[in-house]
């Protein structure tokens, strides 16, 4: 991914390093790969479907360091921001309306959100609450070396998904589908839920498809990555990984194929409108 050029966003608020209070979520390395892949691109409240958050400690939070980070990885993390504020901005006047981003919360083992303390094994997750995705960048080294699905557009996917869930609260859809899941059986609740992880890969699609339209990002073998990061969190192969067998009705992200499909539905369109995953339901 050609990400030097590229500007880097400022709304950064770097924990690393720092320790929030109260006591450590302790999990085994069974347990944590399933927290792991249970919350991995989570677009809701972990504590849904983690059971991990502990009651909020008490005393002030540490102060983060706030703006461009100076390490290498950091500055990869904030042009990648920074390249999805410019597409979703563009994208977003385009429509008459003003695109508000996310700030990114970078940590380190735990982290206090408004959606409650979790530890880093839940993964990357977007809080709606307080519109910050959460992300410890040492999840990058389990996706290299877990999920077999190294690279730093593979990277970058992670974090425009989440991005896709951002975009998903200011337009509504999110507190759609919250409403229509309170009233809906556990099963019901699920194919919801499906739907919005894949519409946020979805998203994250259309934004590379603008973002290599307008800067030239993409490099040989980056929408390979990309592919290859969603089969691997695909609900299918992670339960074939774990358990040894499929039980669709418990799918919460979607099938590797389902991802895979999205995401180049949004690459190959750059349309959010083909990123109608709730069509006909």
């Amino acid at each position: 991914m050609r990400w030097q050029g590229s500007r880097r966003s400022t709304n950064v608020q770097d924990y690393r390093g720092s320790r929030f209070g109260g006591p450590g979520l302790k999990l085994g390395v069974g347990g944590t790969l399933l927290a792991l892949v249970a919350a991995y691109l989570l677009g809701v409240d972990p504590r849904l479907l983690m059971g991990l958050t502990e009651s909020v400690p008490s005393g002030p939070a540490p102060t983060p360091q706030t703006g461009v980070p100076q390490d290498e990885q950091g500055q990869f993390i904030s042009a990648v921001l920074g390249e999805t504020e410019d597409t979703w901005g563009t994208l977003f006047a385009e429509h008459g309306a003003r695109y508000s981003p996310p700030t990114l919360v970078l940590f380190t083992d735990q982290v206090r959100s408004a959606c409650g303390f979790a530890s880093a094994a839940v993964g990357p997750f977007y809080c709606p609450g307080d519109e910050k995705i959460y992300l410890d960048l040492g999840f990058y080294e389990e996706l290299e070396s877990r999920f077999q699905a190294p690279g730093d557009f593979a990277q970058a996917y992670v974090l425009a998904h989440e991005v896709g869930h951002h975009v998903q609260t200011l337009i509504g859809t999110s507190d759609r589908v919250r409403a229509a899941q309170r009233g809906a059986s556990e099963q019901e609740a699920n194919a919801l839920q499906v739907r919005m992880e894949l519409q946020a890969d979805c998203y994250a699609g259309v934004w590379a498809h603008h973002a290599d339209q307008s800067r030239q990002i993409l490099e040989s073998g980056d929408v390979e990555e990309a592919l290859k990061a969603a089969s691997a969190v695909g609900d299918d192969t992670i339960q074939k990984r774990t358990q040894g067998y499929v039980v669709p009705d418990s799918f919460t992200h979607g099938s590797a194929e389902q991802r895979m499909a999205w995401f180049t539905r949004g690459l190959e369109s750059g349309s959010v409108e083909a990123c109608d995953t709730f069509a006909g339901h």
